[in-house]
């Protein structure tokens, strides 16, 4: 099974990839989690993406390609994976297209701006690890700690209000779009966001005949 998860920045994109990965034993490759690991280690690239990411941009595409079609080859994706992040624009999913990354489905986490505004105000990210949390729908066990690694949990400059609101803007004038791409492919599942984490894993289960 290879899918894409889609959906505005904080519809909850990243919390249900985990949740999919142990129910479908497949890995999810996130964008954002490769990205952050090497701009933490101060690689070329990772220099290169933080620049755009802290003034709420799009990375580049030929960074995004390029990380994760090596992603893509290594062993844990041979029967499948959860792409988290990418493609964001039309030309990177026909980039997608060029270098023979193909799909199964494509589910589309549909939400509000209003509800995300509100949402990522909340939102906390290990510094460490990269896992997700939010202080009233996810929260770590210990306040300020991550559950997985024990590393100190932050709020990430682009889930600032500010942000939030230039990257929502960036979302529905480049990635919305992709709806209607892959809708023409047939791979399109719609999935209306729900009042739990849970419901929303169960609709997407049943979008893909789970």
């Amino acid at each position: 099974m290879k899918l894409i998860l889609l959906g505005a920045p904080g519809a909850g994109k990243g919390t249900q990839a985990e949740r999919l990965c142990k129910t479908l034993d497949i890995p999810t490759i996130s964008t954002g989690n490769i990205l952050r690991a090497a701009i933490k280690n101060g690689t070329p690239t990772g220099l290169k993406a933080k620049s755009f990411m802290d003034a709420g941009q799009l990375v580049p595409d030929e960074v995004i390609i390029g990380i994760i079609t090596e992603r893509l080859a290594e062993k844990d994706c041979e029967k499948g994976y959860i792409l988290d992040g990418v493609p964001r624009t039309i030309a990177q999913a026909e980039a997608m297209e060029k270098a023979g990354i193909v799909f199964d489905a494509v589910v589309s986490i549909e939400i509000a701006d209003e509800v995300i505004m509100e949402r990522m105000g909340g939102r906390r990210v290990c510094e460490s690890c990269g896992a997700s949390y939010h202080v009233t729908a996810v929260p770590s066990k210990q306040e300020g700690v991550c559950d997985s690694c024990g590393g100190k949990l932050v709020q990430r400059k682009d889930d600032a209000p500010e942000t939030v609101k230039a990257r929502l803007e960036v979302y529905h004038k480049e990635t919305e779009p992709l709806k209607a791409f892959y809708a023409q492919r047939g791979l399109l599942k719609t999935v209306e966001n729900q009042p739990t984490v849970e419901e929303n894993t169960q609709a997407i289960l049943r979008a893909l005949g789970k």
